[in-house]
């Protein structure tokens, strides 16, 4: 069958911004952050928190996803840093590609839960507010794989097939990653309808965003050729994706019956340092100003017993010495 159309590859994987040199795929990966950050930051003040909250957070979830993710890729296909004739220099260079989503969210919900561990938020609804921008993230992230000619399927000569001419392989073939990138545009807008017309909270929007996703990624791993490890004829990232899918559906089910609806509040007032300091002293200055309110009401009324006591002993005097001839 002739082929009628097809999508090229970048002849080069770098992008030039003036006398700088800047690889596409971390460019992909810096856009789906900033979009991640943008929308969750949104989404966290439309649910009563403070604006800039998910920005500090992700100082802290972002270096820790892109670690996270790195050490899952290079434990997971060891062989092509560690096999003979392999440089494990080459583990450590992230920019030619080569991350997981699973190590990502585990690293980044790490580092998620350490910030909000300091400001005194809890992580659930967090991860609600962030879950969509999440999947935008991970479909502009995706385009980055084409930008390496990698993470292709098999041979194909349907009209939207890429061209790949990396050395290794030859020919037009099922873009997996355009698959990826459209089905994370549509669990995103799935978690941004449902959270509405569910009002999901205590974490259920994320557990949705991760069954979803994970559904669909078990498809698309059967349409990879690159190399990868197996277990029972499956590739690693099928197991993966039928326990991480499981877990989501569980939690989904668990946390809808012991917490129906949304949290009331979710970062606590005046909650805008770092350490949540700012929070923490607004706590405690509450309390504090409660006593100092009760101590005065009871002053109060300690003086208008004793005015009312002086009053009464008074009258007494009067009648007594009314009476007296």
């Amino acid at each position: 069958m002739e082929i009628l159309a097809s999508i090229p590859s970048p002849s080069e994987s770098e992008i030039h911004l003036g006398p700088l040199p800047l690889r596409g795929y971390a460019l992909c990966i810096i856009i789906g952050v900033f979009l991640a950050i943008w929308l969750g930051g949104r989404r966290w003040v439309q649910r009563g928190g403070n604006p800039g909250t998910v920005a500090d957070i992700a100082v802290w979830a972002v270096p820790f996803g892109l670690v996270g993710a790195r050490i899952y890729h290079v434990v997971t296909d060891y062989q092509l840093y560690f096999d003979e004739g392999r440089d494990w220099v080459d583990a450590f260079k992230i920019w030619d590609g080569g991350i997981g989503i699973w190590g990502a969210i585990a690293g980044g919900a790490l580092g998620a839960w350490i910030a909000c561990r300091r400001r005194g938020i809890a992580l659930p609804p967090m991860a609600d507010a962030i879950a969509p921008g999440i999947a935008f993230a991970q479909a502009i992230g995706r385009w980055g794989n084409w930008f390496n000619q990698e993470l292709y399927g098999k041979a194909t000569d349907v009209p939207w097939a890429v061209e790949i001419d990396n050395g290794l392989d030859s020919g037009t073939f099922h873009p997996t990653f355009l698959y990826e990138s459209l089905w994370c545009v549509g669990v995103g807008v799935l978690v941004i309808w449902a959270d509405r017309r569910f009002r999901l909270g205590h974490g259920r929007a994320f557990a949705l965003y991760v069954a979803a996703y994970t559904a669909g990624r078990f498809w698309i791993e059967y349409l990879r050729i690159d190399e990868a490890n197996e277990f029972l004829g499956l590739r690693l990232n099928n197991w993966t994706s039928i326990v991480v899918f499981l877990a989501a559906v569980a939690y989904l089910v668990l946390s809808a019956r012991r917490s129906p609806g949304r949290e009331e509040r979710v970062e606590p007032d005046g909650a805008a340092g770092p350490d949540g300091a700012d929070g923490a002293a607004a706590g405690a200055e509450e309390p504090q100003a409660d006593a100092e309110k009760d101590a005065d009401e009871n002053k109060d009324a300690d003086v208008e017993k004793r005015a009312e006591q002086k009053d009464t002993g008074a009258g007494a005097d009067e009648a007594a010495s009314a009476k007296r001839p």
